[in-house]
């Protein structure tokens, strides 16, 4: 699975990409946030709040329901905001 991370997100993870394996109980983008955190404060603190992050699996806006399976690419970015 490659995660990406864009804007605030990525500079408080400090990586722009990775590639993971979770868990094959990580089925949903909910359960890869958890995952995620758990791997440290870094990644805690840029997931803490599902509200100011957004998520794509596979290039699609998505929910924190949707679905992820291996292979897939999940991203990670602040909501965008326009004037």
């Amino acid at each position: 699975m490659q995660i990406l991370y864009f804007a605030w997100v990525r500079e408080r993870i400090g990586v722009a990409e990775e590639r993971v394996d979770p868990p094959l109980d990580v089925r949903s983008v909910g359960a890869l946030i958890v995952w995620l955190r758990a791997r440290g404060t870094r990644y805690a603190e840029a997931l803490a709040d599902n509200a100011r992050v957004r998520c794509a699996v596979n290039q699609e806006f998505a929910s924190v329901e949707a679905a992820v399976q291996p292979g897939d690419e999940i991203a990670f970015f602040p909501p965008i905001t326009g004037g």
